[in-house]
């Protein structure tokens, strides 16, 4: 049986007529418009000299004409890398030289800076605008038939290479497989009652796992409708709701949107969920959300290597500050750093993950690929956290961002719950920065409320009754913002860097 994501996901086409996207502009696709836009895509890709297993790379806008990109490559039967379109052109370097694509793709206004490195990397250089326009947008548009015979792969074929963010090290490319993509892609069809009725508001960047993989797979394999986006606003989003459904987001959409005036009961009366994810959402945003609008967002957690793991119940209490419970075919278990075992429930440890959606390796790292994925198939997600007390997984930081002061473990998280609790402040950011007696001095990062900023003296002063001494930070330092990756992540190795030597 074929197992190429694409041909499952046309095989349950059930009405061909049926919107699939639909964009600002009121243009609008169906079903049969995405097999026959795919089909000729694909032909162009052969027509180039791509074969099964090849690596076709993109660094092209989202649009429509990306959105096919993708969906041929798979037809094709070649692998899919998509790459972050705020990259430079040495970081592009970087990305196609390790993945040694047969194409690279980028925006026609790119070309000339980027055709060096294609070059260098012995990639074909083709270019895709948004409009369709551009080398590889004039090839499929070249007469070619509107149906191409979807190539057959196996469940454990590769189908994507995404490259993870990278900040420690050298950026790993993660190998993502047709039966990765599909389990996961299914299991949250369950658990999030996706179905053809449904319209998501599509405002995600489509070079992620979140926009590219999850909303964009979750709502064809549904034979729902999006509304594709190129880029989040605010207002265009707030004004969207009365005729959808369904919101996927990172936080910072929920922290812009709730800026907005016309955010309330009524005019999200008709959606039916909220979804949040790719970086923690403050639990004072889970309940200003809530407030305003009677809807609890339903925060889920998931990375490049595993997409979706976790998630907070559709039906049933969604518990700021958690992030869920295993989703369907997914387990999930907190172990000892050190020995591996696993911890009790309500211990912090090391979250591992296994089942279908866990990625088959790291390209052309074998040792990386030995270091983190055990055995029994068990992945080192890299995430620290714990099992409450009801079951959900809370994550209180990454394991490189682990403080250990005076030889004490110290959770960032923790510390950064109670601070952002606090009046005055927006949020913060804990790390440990290197000190001469403690070995590591935990400390704040804060980004201060403009109209009434709170002081270095009172946070310490507020936290001193709440913390344990070691746990207190040696110093509060304040930005006007935390610097995001383009999910909204925290970068705490640019914070790390931007204070070293502070304690000399």
């Amino acid at each position: 049986m074929n197992q190429n994501l694409f041909h499952l996901l046309a095989e349950g086409i059930v009405d061909p007529k049926a919107t699939a996207i639909e964009t600002p502009d009121g243009h609008r696709l169906s079903y049969a418009d995405i097999l026959a836009a795919s089909a000729r895509m694909a032909h162009a890709l052969v027509s180039l000299g791509v074969v099964p297993g090849d690596r076709v790379a993109a660094q092209v806008e989202k649009s429509v004409p990306a959105l096919m990109l993708y969906l041929a490559s798979l037809r094709a039967g070649a692998v899919f890398l998509p790459l972050n379109t705020a990259y430079t052109p040495a970081e592009i370097a970087y990305f196609i030289g390790d993945a040694t694509p047969r194409l690279f793709v980028c925006d026609p206004a790119a070309a000339p800076k980027l055709a060096p490195v294609a070059q260098a990397a012995g990639a074909r250089l083709m270019t895709l605008g948004a409009d369709g326009s551009g080398t590889l947008g004039e090839a499929a548009a070249a007469g070619r038939e509107g149906d191409f015979a979807t190539v057959p792969r196996g469940a454990d074929d590769l189908a994507a290479l995404l490259y993870t963010s990278g900040t420690t090290g050298r950026s790993k490319g993660a190998m993502l497989s047709h039966g990765n993509l599909v389990s996961n892609t299914r299991a949250l069809q369950q658990a999030w009652r996706f179905d053809q009725r449904d319209v998501l508001i599509h405002a995600l960047p489509i070079f992620h796992t979140h926009g590219l993989f999850v909303a964009s797979n979750v709502t064809l394999f549904s034979g729902a409708s999006m509304i594709f986006l190129p880029k989040f606003d605010p207002a265009q989003v707030l004004g969207l709701m009365g005729r959808a459904s369904v919101l996927m987001g990172v936080p910072t959409f929920y922290v812009r949107l709730l800026a907005e005036p016309g955010l309330d009961r009524t005019s999200t009366a008709g959606m039916r969920l909220f979804v949040s994810g790719s970086a923690p959402l403050l639990a004072e945003t889970h309940r200003a959300w809530q407030q305003r609008t009677g809807h609890a967002i339903l925060e889920r957690y998931g990375m490049t290597e595993t997409n979706m793991n976790t998630s907070n119940p559709y039906e049933g209490p969604r518990v700021a500050g958690t992030v869920g419970l295993p989703l369907p075919g997914v387990e999930v278990k907190v172990t000892d750093p050190v020995s591996g075992e696993t911890l009790p429930q309500g211990q912090i440890g090391m979250v591992e993950v296994r089942g279908p959606n866990v990625f088959k390796g790291y390209w052309q790292m074998p040792e990386k690929t030995a270091a983190e994925l055990r055995p029994d198939g068990f992945f080192i997600t890299g995430d620290l956290g714990c099992f409450d007390d009801n079951g959900y997984l809370q994550i209180v930081g990454r394991g490189k961002d682990l403080v250990i002061s005076g030889g004490l473990n110290v959770y960032p998280r923790e510390v950064e719950t109670e601070i952002d609790a606090l009046p005055g402040v927006v949020e913060s950011a804990v790390i440990g920065l290197s000190h001469p007696d403690l070995g590591e001095a935990v400390t704040a990062v804060v980004v201060p409320d403009p109209d009434h900023p709170a002081t270095e003296s009172a946070i310490l002063a507020a936290l001193a009754p709440r913390l344990a001494r070691f746990k207190l930070p040696k110093r509060v330092l304040f930005l006007d913002e935390l610097p995001r990756n383009t999910m909204g992540k925290v970068q705490k190795n640019q914070l790390r860097d931007r204070y070293a030597g502070l304690y000399g």
